[in-house]
């Protein structure tokens, strides 16, 4: 089983929220997820991602991969903090 986190989108049409989940990459888009581990509000000014790191990196350490543009908002959070 391949592991990886990703965007899963959810909202209504023209106003798009993302989760960031932890799920296997068989698995559709916004099918079954094992673990949610922030959230992603493209609309929102600011800061729009929230990430909890301890569990991404549990996951990681775990050999979850992470996609691009999730991958990003990791690098942006560790440097934050």
């Amino acid at each position: 089983m391949s592991v990886v986190i990703r965007l899963r989108r959810e909202g209504n049409k023209n106003s798009p929220y993302y989760r960031i989940v932890v799920t296997d990459s068989r698995v559709r888009r916004d099918g079954s997820f094992l673990d949610q581990v922030g959230t992603y509000d493209p609309k929102k000014k600011g800061a729009n991602v929230q990430l909890d790191l301890d569990k991404v990196t549990a996951w990681t350490g775990k050999g979850a991969k992470a996609s691009e543009t999730v991958a990003s908002f990791i690098r942006k959070a560790k440097k934050a903090s």
